[in-house]
C-alpha cells in the first residue's frame, strides 16, 4: 500500500473489493440454499469500510438480479456488529414465501495506517482481515441441516448514565481510515454478557448453550465470553479457529464462523447462542438451536 495513496484513491480501492467480497459471497449463499435471486424479498447488507453512496445493497441487486422491488436495508456503521445485528434483524423480517438475503463485507486492509503506531493500533493491524459472508434467512422447512432462530436481542450499552461513543469507533481524515478502540471497551462486553435474556439468575431453569457462534474480536474477547459463563469453551471451538486463520474480519465474522459450523456441526437440537458487540458501545445476540432438515 502506498505511503502517499490519499483518502479518495483508497476508499475507491476499498468500496471495489467490499462489492466483489459480497457478491461472491452472495452467490454462494444463493447456491448452497438453493433460492433464485427472484426469490428474495429483502436485501439486508453491511460494510463500515468503503464510503460510497449508492452503497453494496445496489451493487448487489444489479449483480446478481434480484427483484427491482427488493425491499434494501443498508446498514454501514454497525462494523463489528453487522453480521450479528443484520441476522436478528433477519430474523424478525422473514416470512413464508418471503426470502432474506444478509451479505456484509470488509476490507479491513485498508485501516492500516503508517502513521498509527499506537500499541492498540498496531495490535488491530495483527488482528484484523479482510473478508465477505452471507446467508439466506427463509421461513420455510429446511432444506439441510442449519441454525435455528429462536429469539433476538439488541442492547446499547451506557456506563452509569455516560454514553459510550468513544469505546469503539472508526473515524476518517485526509488520509483514510483509522479504528480507535479503549480498555473500556474490553470492560464493556464484561458488562453486556451478564444481561442476555436468556441467561438471568432468576430464571428457574439456567440456559446453558451448547454451541456458539462468537464474534472473535480477540482472544481476551472470547476468554471474557468464557468467563462470563455465557457459554463453555468448547462451544468457542468454530470462533477461535476462525481468529486464528481468518483474524477479525468485522461484520462478517459472526456468517463466516456459521458457515464453519455448518462444515462441522453440532448434533440436532443443540442450543445455541450467537453473539457481536460493535462501535456505540452495542450487543447484538440470538438464542437458537441446530434444527435438522425437513
Amino acid at each position: 500500500m502506498s505511503r502517499t495513496e490519499g483518502f479518495q484513491e483508497r476508499n475507491e480501492r476499498t468500496f471495489a473489493e467490499v462489492c466483489n467480497l459480497g457478491e461472491r459471497a452472495a452467490r454462494q449463499a444463493l447456491e448452497q440454499a438453493g433460492i433464485r435471486p427472484s426469490d428474495i424479498g429483502t436485501l439486508i447488507t453491511f460494510h463500515a469500510t468503503g464510503l460510497a453512496i449508492p452503497g453494496l445493497d445496489v451493487h448487489l441487486v444489479h449483480a446478481l438480479g434480484l427483484p427491482p422491488t427488493v425491499r434494501r436495508i443498508p446498514m454501514t456503521q454497525l462494523a463489528c456488529a453487522g453480521g450479528a445485528h443484520a441476522l436478528g434483524l433477519a430474523a424478525a423480517l422473514v416470512r413464508p414465501g418471503h426470502h432474506v438475503l444478509v451479505a456484509g463485507a470488509e476490507a479491513l486492509s485498508t485501516v492500516y495506517q503508517h502513521t498509527d503506531a499506537t500499541l492498540p493500533a498496531m495490535i488491530y493491524k495483527m488482528l484484523f482481515g479482510d473478508g465477505g459472508a452471507a446467508a439466506v434467512v427463509s421461513a420455510e422447512p429446511l432444506r439441510q441441516p442449519g441454525l435455528f432462530i429462536e429469539d433476538t436481542w439488541t442492547y446499547l450499552h451506557s456506563d452509569g448514565g455516560r454514553d459510550t461513543v468513544d469505546y469503539y469507533k472508526l473515524r476518517a481524515d485526509s488520509t483514510g481510515y483509522h479504528f480507535d478502540s479503549t480498555r473500556d471497551a474490553i470492560k464493556a462486553v464484561s458488562k453486556v454478557l451478564p444481561l442476555l435474556p436468556w441467561r438471568q439468575e432468576d430464571q428457574d431453569e439456567r440456559w446453558e448453550p451448547d454451541f456458539a457462534v462468537i464474534h472473535p474480536g480477540s482472544p481476551k474477547i472470547l476468554d471474557l465470553v468464557v468467563e462470563a459463563g455465557a457459554c463453555s469453551e468448547k462451544a468457542l471451538r468454530h470462533s477461535r479457529t476462525s481468529l486464528e486463520e481468518d483474524g477479525n474480519t468485522g461484520g462478517p465474522a459472526v456468517l463466516r464462523i456459521l458457515g464453519r459450523t455448518h462444515d462441522d456441526p453440532p448434533p440436532a437440537g443443540a442450543q445455541g447462542l450467537l453473539f457481536g458487540v460493535g462501535p456505540g458501545f452495542c450487543a447484538a445476540a440470538a438464542r437458537t438451536h441446530w434444527a435438522g432438515s425437513a
